[in-house]
């Protein structure tokens, strides 16, 4: 069994390009099925964080490609 907030605490990387996308923000579950729809990571910082930040990425689970024990591997286009 596994804890979001073991989930949250593990980097994630997409495969198509190796770009390291940070931890996971937040879960969308649903409540009907009792399973996860997609993971949400912050958007990147705009102008060093001065700007804030860009919006959130929303990455649906269908893309999620493996939960290793410290990286979770994403398959998002470039």
């Amino acid at each position: 069994m596994m804890r979001i907030a073991d989930l949250k605490a593990r980097d994630v990387v997409n495969v198509s390009d190796g770009r390291r996308l940070g931890l996971i923000k937040d879960v969308d579950l649903d409540l009907e099925d009792g399973r996860i729809k997609a993971i949400i990571l912050p958007g990147n910082q705009r102008l060093l964080g001065l700007l804030g930040r860009n919006e959130d990425v929303v990455v649906p689970w269908d893309q999620v490609r493996k939960l290793g024990v410290d990286v979770i591997l994403v398959d998002l286009p470039a």
